[in-house]
């Protein structure tokens, strides 16, 4: 469908455009997980994935036969691979010479050869991405946006004495957190209250520009927006897992949201979608548009909200933006970042759509669980769970039937979990083995695991199974996680 000569005015008219569009849009990337559904918005898009966690029963998600044993080190590099390998560039050749492409990670490899099939990257460009994706950039940029963090400086430590030297001379105490400035939160956050803790870290931080911060006793929130030319758009909060031991090895790292409408206070709700547009107008300035997700970070101690980090790109609570009553409603948020990145004039009342999504009417209640390996231990997977919805009865979990998606989950009861790790790989610590996706909450009112959650995790566990792997130097598992694109 070509793109209409006139302005589109307002939802209704922005609604049909995506809904009957025929541009091919391509999601390139590990796996589904990050934008599974939108393919019921754009009767165009499709899915380009190294892993099937569908076992070819999703129309339309492609993945290549042939898949010779690779070792990957980072999304980018599989994205770079899935781009070159010649059943993807046939199949994306007979749809036409044209059409966007779409990804979590990417690099300027990955551009180019996106433009050598013929496709636009409908991003901000790679090299931009990289700079502002830095934690003390972040910084510096909310500061100078009047978004503040948490107390910090920056600067670099050789030492445990340094590093404390370092924190008094911002007078942040000895209980400390530490990030350096790229990474994976989970495994480039330090939490650092003695010597102890720093001999421990110490071959991560030292050598790096860090960001030394006061630990602070705080509830964390993720919000994705974007960036449009009519200002920003502010999705759904979301309070963060992090660091749960059912889940994740990581002390530090993400393992899943609760989406409801109290995840922080009516006050902080509020100032947080403030400091969030002030942030993506100083975004603006640097040339940057699109997609984007914050962590926001609320003081328990002194009630102030601190900016957390900065991703600039779909993240991995995306899956669960999308899925909202708002959502359903206007348009997923997703939608906003395809249009404004499409050659087509549309006007929308940026302070009007915040408002509505800024009720407790615009957000239900979702949850979502991503299961790492938390042993220390090397199989060879023989048997893992299906994709699909699955149903608990009296604390046991059994598969219920396929599907394509959570869009359609009705009960607490019931489930969707997309697997992750098939048969025949490699299960390792800090592997992603899946993710659960479900009605309700799965924390509680402090924060901890719900008794639900913990049945729902122990079930869907029980279902792997595998044979110890006793040649390991033969194994060498990737030193990030490849297939979610965690926040």
């Amino acid at each position: 469908m070509e793109h209409p000569t006139r302005t589109l005015r307002g939802l209704p008219e922005l609604r049909s455009f995506v809904r009957t569009n025929q541009t091919p849009v391509y999601f390139v990337s590990p796996s589904a997980f990050n934008l599974l559904g939108i393919d019921r918005w754009l009767p165009n898009f499709h899915y380009i994935n190294y892993y099937d966690s569908f076992e070819g029963g999703h129309s339309r998600i492609f993945v290549p036969k042939e898949r010779p044993p690779r070792d990957f080190e980072s999304m980018e590099e599989i994205n770079n691979y899935l781009l070159s390998h010649k059943e993807v560039i046939d199949f994306i050749e007979r749809r036409g010479a044209t059409g966007k492409a779409v990804f979590v990670m990417f690099d300027g490899e990955t551009e180019k050869l996106a433009a050598d099939l013929g496709l636009d990257v409908l991003h901000a460009p790679a090299e931009l991405g990289r700079r502002l994706d830095s934690k003390i950039v972040t910084t510096r940029l909310g500061d100078e946006a009047g978004v503040p963090s948490a107390p910090n400086i920056v600067g670099r430590a050789g030492s445990y004495d340094e590093l404390v030297a370092l924190a008094s001379s911002a007078g942040l105490g000895e209980d400390l957190v530490v990030q350096t400035a790229y990474g994976d939160s989970g495994r480039t956050t330090f939490f650092i209250r003695g010597r102890e803790d720093w001999d421990r870290h110490a071959e991560d931080m030292t050598g790096h520009e860090l960001k030394v911060m006061r630990r602070i006793n705080c509830r964390a929130a993720a919000v994705e927006a974007v960036l449009t030319s009519h200002g920003t758009l502010v999705g759904p909060l979301m309070s963060d897992l992090i660091g749960c031991p059912e889940l994740t090895p990581y002390s530090g790292g993400w393992c899943g949201n609760d989406m409801h409408p109290d995840v922080l206070s009516p006050a902080h709700r509020a100032r947080a979608r403030e400091l969030i547009q002030r942030f993506g107008a100083r975004l603006g300035q640097e040339g940057y548009r699109g997609f984007f997700e914050v962590d926001v970070l609320a003081d328990l101690d002194s009630d102030e909200l601190y900016l957390g980090e900065l991703n600039p790109r779909l993240s991995g609570v995306t899956s669960m933006t999308n899925v909202t009553a708002g959502a359903y409603a206007d348009l997923p948020l997703f939608l906003f970042h395809v249009l404004e990145h499409m050659d087509v004039d549309y006007e929308i009342d940026v302070d009007e759509i915040n408002e509505r999504w800024a009720s407790a009417l615009g957000v239900d209640a979702w949850s979502q669980v991503v299961i790492k390996e938390t042993e220390d231990v090397v199989e060879l997977i023989t048997q893992a769970p299906r994709t699909g919805i699955w149903a608990m009865e009296d604390g046991r979990i059994a598969f219920r039937q396929h599907a394509n998606d959570w869009h359609g989950l009705t009960y607490e009861r019931e489930a969707f979990f997309l697997r992750v790790a098939e048969p025949g790989e490699y299960r390792y610590k800090g592997a992603d083995l899946g993710i659960l996706v479900t009605r309700g909450r799965m924390q509680t009112e402090t924060h901890e695991l719900s008794e639900r959650a913990r049945s729902w995790i122990e079930g869907i566990r029980a279902q792997f199974a595998g044979t110890p792997v006793t040649d390991l130097p033969a194994f060498a598992p990737p030193s990030v996680p490849l297939k979610m694109g965690h926040p």
